[in-house]
């Protein structure tokens, strides 16, 4: 029987998922990861009877998460900025999310895994972007549970803090695209490391946490697309904010960048996107031409020095760093001291379950509490005369 051919009777809605299942099975390309051999980790029985398919169901998941919410205000480049055109966090998520299903539809792999990796890619960001994850790091390491890092605590978000310790149950798939995201990383081509586990899944996170420069290889085609177009996503992005801002000028973006890859975002999008599916059809891998690739690791270099280490980005930084001190210091200490006035217990632990807990060091806990908090939110548990101030610095 052909998929949706039903002829005079009425399909349940179990035969519906059926039927969409072939229909993927018939159309996507041989390299995709197909919704029915989406892993979890727990089984639902709902899940066997109903009709959802599995990917689909994760991005939903994410959608309805709390972590998903405080995207809104968390800072993507440029923290304590007046300026309501300036990319978010939230806005990043949807740009990534739709470049990835763009190539993703031409390549026929499937749009609801990369739509799923995409959405919880960054929830586990700290407030103030990667200026708060360095501080923030610096602090796990010093309370011994190891370096903080932005994918491996969107796993911990979404599989064990969310809906009071029980987690999502996403896929495995899902879980492992967002966890070797990794879109500060240089690659001219990702084949995928297929065949893992949730077991292999635990080491990664273990190993990351003991070693930033670990390298970690998403386990299907998906994956690898979205962590390239998390570039794609940020890179020109990033550079028209600081035009906009005055931090740079678009005649200063080096030639050699501007003849392959163009000087907007408009462009460069379009370019990386379009090199990207060409060099990638039918093909077990995901990859950029050699001159796109070295141009984006040109222009990856100067957003470096032009942008990301530019003291005006960073004006605000030694201001949060005593400030990510100060309330991990308070918060450690309400635990140990069982003060359940604490915004901490109020906050997170207030019918969290006993196995999230009993498997978490109180700096575990802290960590998640800081680390789930908008920029907003973090400000406002801060001492008034503790926190930057954007007009003391020039910044509007």
């Amino acid at each position: 029987m052909a998929p949706f051919d039903f002829k005079d009777r009425a399909p349940s809605l179990q035969q519906l998922q059926s039927a969409l299942d072939q229909a993927e099975a018939g159309r996507l390309s041989p390299f995709a990861t197909l919704n029915r051999n989406g892993q979890r980790r727990h089984h639902e029985q709902r899940l066997v009877d109903g009709y959802r398919q599995h990917f689909s169901l994760d991005a939903d998941r994410i959608l309805h998460s709390r972590a998903y919410t405080r995207y809104i205000d968390k800072t993507q480049v440029f923290s304590l900025i007046r300026n309501d055109h300036i990319t978010h966090r939230v806005l990043h998520v949807q740009l990534v999310s739709k470049i990835a299903r763009t190539i993703g539809r031409f390549l026929q792999l499937n749009e609801d895994l990369i739509e799923a990796i995409a959405l919880g890619h960054d929830i586990g960001h700290t407030p103030f972007g990667h200026e708060g994850e360095r501080y923030l790091s610096a602090l796990c390491k010093d309370h011994g549970i190891g370096f903080f890092l932005h994918n491996v605590q969107s796993i911990q978000f979404l599989d064990r803090v969310e809906r009071k310790g029980q987690g999502w149950n996403l896929c495995l798939q899902t879980l492992d695209g967002i966890l070797c995201h990794d879109g500060e990383i240089h690659n001219q081509s990702l084949t995928p490391k297929r065949d893992k586990n949730f077991d292999d899944l635990a080491r990664e996170m273990a190993r990351k946490k003991a070693d930033p420069e670990y390298p970690l290889i998403p386990m299907t085609l998906e994956g690898c697309i979205v962590r390239m177009a998390d570039t794609i996503a940020y890179i020109g992005r990033d550079l028209e904010d600081a035009i906009r801002l005055g931090y740079l000028h678009r005649q200063e973006i080096p030639a050699d960048v501007v003849a392959v890859l163009g000087d907007s975002n408009g462009t460069i999008v379009y370019t990386l996107v379009t090199d990207v599916i060409k060099n990638s059809h039918e093909r077990n891998q995901i990859a950029f031409s050699e001159p796109v690739s070295d141009a984006l690791r040109l222009l990856k270099n100067f957003n470096l020095d032009r942008i990301y280490l530019n003291p005006r980005t960073k004006w605000f930084s030694d201001a949060i760093r005593v400030l990510f001190e100060h309330l991990f210091e308070n918060y450690l200490r309400d635990i140990h001291q069982n003060n359940h006035d604490s915004l901490i217990f109020r906050g997170l632990l207030e019918n969290m379950s006993t196995d999230y807990v009993e498997q978490h060091t109180p700096a575990e806990i802290v960590r998640d509490f800081i680390s789930g908090m908008t920029d907003n939110f973090f400000l406002e548990q801060c001492p008034p005369d503790l926190r930057p101030n954007p007009l003391a610095a020039g910044v509007s």
